[in-house]
């Protein structure tokens, strides 16, 4: 009873929606922070003269941090038996391979793996996963609940924006091809190869370092720059008013709740 009472006091601090009162608990307070402090490391340690004049304390860092999340990580699997699709053997392996169990056991591996070889290109790509630890905040975050809302009330206009980028772009491609084919074979001469000016400029980036010569190709290439502006505010104003509805709900639920505990 002792244990199970300790599960539970420990699944109240390390469960954000299981924590009844605002904001994070005091326990997931500090792991934000670690969390935030470890992409800090791995962002200094991208940084070579600061890595070799401080190698030492950058290992002995990772190494406590690595010590921290591991337990951390075990805390988590230990007390995701409060939930009821989570208890028993197998109910631990489907939190496992939950996204969130998935993310708390990526950010274990870069000091693991970094330790298996010496190469300096597989050393890099390694670090480069512990900036998923950021990820981890997103478990934290309501707007997280809002954003994943927001896109799957949206799906259907989100998909349709898709579907129009995609026609513009092959459209765009095929008659920079037969404009400027012949004069530009390197950049226009199939459209595969046209289709990454088309890109570009679709949107709004233009590099400039591929351009049409033709007066036709010219107008061409202007007309598909302003199609582009509207292309991207598209999908910009769709997600806009997905957030802020969904922002909205959020709100009115947590309006309706503190009004029902107060009555």
């Amino acid at each position: 009873m002792r244990d199970i009472g300790l599960r539970h006091r420990l699944f109240v601090l390390l469960e954000p929606q299981a924590w009844p009162h605002k904001g994070l608990s005091p326990l997931n307070k500090f792991i934000t922070a670690l969390i935030c402090f470890a992409a800090l490391i791995a962002i200094l340690e991208s940084e070579a003269s600061v890595l070799q004049e401080n190698t030492h304390l950058f290992l002995g860092v990772e190494a406590v941090l690595t010590i921290i999340f591991t337990a951390e990580y075990g805390a988590r699997i230990w007390v995701a038996g409060e939930q009821e699709k989570y208890r028993g053997l197998i109910g631990r392996l489907r939190y496992m391979a939950s996204p969130s169990a998935l993310i708390d056991l990526m950010a274990l591996l870069p000091l693991l793996l970094g330790l298996l070889g010496s190469q300096a290109f597989l050393l890099r790509l390694f670090r480069l996963f512990r900036v998923l630890r950021l990820a981890k905040l997103g478990r934290f975050s309501r707007a997280t609940t809002a954003i994943i809302e927001a896109l799957h009330v949206r799906r259907y206009e989100l998909l349709m924006s898709v579907v129009v980028a995609a026609v513009l772009l092959l459209f765009s491609s095929t008659l920079l091809y037969i404009v400027e084919g012949d004069s530009q074979q390197d950049a226009f001469g199939s459209i595969p190869r046209a289709m990454w000016w088309s890109i570009a400029t679709l949107t709004t980036v233009g590099y400039g370092d591929i351009v049409p010569v033709t007066a036709l190709g010219r107008a061409l290439a202007g007309f598909t720059a302003l199609l582009g502006i509207g292309l991207i505010a598209m999908p910009t104003g769709i997600l806009a008013s997905a957030f802020s509805d969904a922002i909205q709900r959020q709100r009115q639920s947590e309006q309706s709740t503190e009004d029902g505990k107060s009555d």
